[in-house]
């Protein structure tokens, strides 16, 4: 049950990571348009692309995170269910 908690908290910092990415970009696009100093878009490719290729990285690491965890609790439950049928077996042998 110890790398529960370490799992559990790799995704809770990739969905914070995750949102505190997309509140600045947010935050930066609303200043640009306030600002009157619309970027063109000739100019954003790279930085978008970047972006978001950072954000789907992320995402392809949450995602084996969660795999990861849920063949860790599959396993723990699978371990818990042999030896609960071993102990009844020999119980009754």
């Amino acid at each position: 049950m110890g790398a529960m908690p370490s799992a559990w908290g790799e995704v809770r910092a990739g969905i914070l990571l995750l949102s505190v990415l997309s509140l600045l970009s947010a935050g930066l696009v609303a200043a640009a348009q306030d600002a009157g100093n619309a970027i063109p878009a000739q100019s954003r490719p790279c930085v978008d692309c970047h972006a978001f290729e950072f954000m789907q990285r992320a995402l392809q690491d949450l995602k084996k995170t969660a795999y990861n965890l849920d063949t860790r609790t599959e396993t723990l439950l699978l371990r818990a269910e042999k030896r609960g049928l071993c102990d009844c077996f020999r119980a009754i042998h």
